[in-house]
C-alpha cells in the first residue's frame, strides 16, 4: 500500500468530473486515492490493493455498483463502502445499506461534506493503538480483532488462537508497517521477565501465519524482514 497520511481509498464513478473532484479534496486531506471508471475496473483494483475505504457509485457500466458491493462483501466483510446515489434513489440507498454499505452520499454533494462523511466512516473503523484503546477493536482489510472479547475474525472465519498468539497479533496489528525485532517482541508481548529462547517468536509467528492463511480472508498480513524481524502489513494474497 502506498504511504498515506490518513489512508488508502478507491473512488469509483463513471463521471470523470466527480472522480477528479473527490480525488482533489481527499488528497488535500492527506489520503492516497485510486480511481476506477467502471465496476470491472473497481473489482480488479480491490483484488490487487488493500484499501481502507471504497467510495462507490451505484450506477456503473460493465458491472453495476450493487454487484461490486456484493462481491466486496463476499471477500471482505469489513472494508468500508460509502455509496454515491442520485437525489431520488431512496430504494437504492436502502438496498445498498441492506447489502452492507456503511453510509451514502447523495449527488450533487458538497465536497467538504463528502470528506467529512468519509472521515466519519473511517473513525468507526478502528486502526492502531488509539482506536483500540477507545473502541476495543482493531480493524484492517479482511481482519477484525476484538480486544475486549479477545476474538479474531479473518474473512468469514473466527480464528482459534492461543492467548500468546492473540497478544502477538494484536500488538503487531496495532503498529502496522513497523518492523519489530525478536527481542522487542519478547519484551512487549512476552514481558521483560521472560527467560526463554528468542526463537519462540519465530515459532509463534509461523503458527499465526498458518492460521491466517488457512482463513477465508483474501489478504496476507505478516512479513518476515530478513535480518530485522517481523512486520504487519496487509496485502492481497498472491495468486
Amino acid at each position: 500500500m502506498p504511504e498515506a497520511t490518513r489512508g488508502y481509498l478507491l473512488v469509483v464513478d463513471d463521471d470523470a468530473h466527480i472522480r477528479e473532484l473527490c480525488r482533489l479534496y481527499l488528497t488535500h486531506e492527506g489520503f492516497q486515492v485510486d480511481e476506477a471508471a467502471d465496476g470491472e475496473e473497481a473489482l480488479s483494483l480491490v483484488a490487487r490493493h488493500a484499501y481502507d475505504l471504497v467510495v462507490l457509485d451505484l450506477m456503473l457500466p460493465k458491472v453495476d455498483g450493487f454487484d461490486v458491493l456484493s462481491r466486496i462483501r463476499q471477500q471482505d466483510g469489513w472494508l468500508p463502502v460509502v455509496m454515491l446515489t442520485a437525489m431520488g434513489d431512496e430504494e437504492d440507498r436502502i438496498l445498498g445499506l441492506d447489502m452492507g454499505a456503511d453510509d451514502y452520499i447523495i449527488k450533487p454533494f458538497s465536497p467538504k461534506e463528502f470528506v467529512a462523511r468519509v472521515k466519519a466512516v473511517l473513525r468507526r473503523v478502528v486502526h492502531g493503538p488509539e482506536g483500540s484503546a477507545k473502541e476495543g477493536r482493531i480493524h484492517h482489510p479482511g481482519l477484525l480483532i476484538d480486544m475486549d472479547q479477545r476474538v479474531v475474525q479473518a474473512g468469514q472465519d473466527h480464528l482459534q488462537l492461543t492467548p500468546r498468539e492473540f497478544d502477538l497479533l494484536s500488538f503487531l496489528a496495532s503498529h502496522p508497517k513497523q518492523i519489530f525485532s525478536r527481542d522487542h517482541l519478547l519484551d512487549r508481548v512476552w514481558g521483560l521477565d521472560f527467560e526463554g529462547d528468542s526463537r519462540t517468536v519465530d515459532v509463534h509467528v509461523t503458527r499465526l501465519r498458518q492460521k491466517l492463511l488457512a482463513s477465508s480472508s483474501p489478504y496476507e498480513y505478516l512479513d518476515t524482514v530478513w535480518g530485522q524481524g517481523y512486520r504487519f502489513q496487509p496485502r492481497p494474497r498472491s495468486s
